[in-house]
């Protein structure tokens, strides 16, 4: 499952994408830029590639959003043999666990720091992802165990 959301970082509007495993919350990809070029959700799902290496008939969910719709994006998709899904028009809930992410990034930590740049906000959300979110973070819907340990509970690899 994958979104996109903004955030300040001094004067400037930044944007974040991120992919997650939705069967166990996990981020496993992220990109963060000043502009919302189809480019930041092509490096979000990278990283995500590169980490979990899954095999061809993966479901990939996002919303309707031109990043998710071009031409390079589908092309990505398509060399990895991934299958791409996408939200039905105007309907917020297919892809509600990623607003919940977003949700939860921003009262956890995005309201309470100032960014002056880029470079630090990167840093800051990568502290949060890969040193809370992760491993520490509980959630209910996984039983109150983080991603991490839910994973490992259940020799998920994939």
């Amino acid at each position: 499952m994958a979104d996109i959301t903004y955030l300040r970082a001094g004067s400037r509007w930044i944007y974040l994408a991120a992919v997650m495993d939705l069967f166990s919350r996990r981020i496993v990809g992220w990109s963060l830029g000043y502009s919302l070029h189809a480019l930041l959700v092509q490096e979000a799902l990278q990283h995500a590639l590169a980490d979990r290496h899954p095999t061809a008939g993966l479901l990939h969910h996002s919303d309707r959003g031109f990043q998710y719709a071009s031409n390079a994006f589908q092309t990505l998709l398509a060399a990895h043999q991934i299958i791409p899904s996408m939200s039905q028009r105007g309907n917020c809930y297919d892809n509600a666990a990623m607003e919940s992410f977003w949700s939860t990034l921003k009262s956890e930590l995005i309201h309470r720091s100032a960014f002056p740049d880029l470079p630090q906000a990167s840093r800051a959300i990568n502290d949060y992802i890969e040193n809370f979110y992760n491993p520490k973070r509980l959630h209910s819907a996984l039983g109150f165990t983080s991603p991490v340990d839910f994973e490992h509970q259940l020799n998920y690899i994939p």
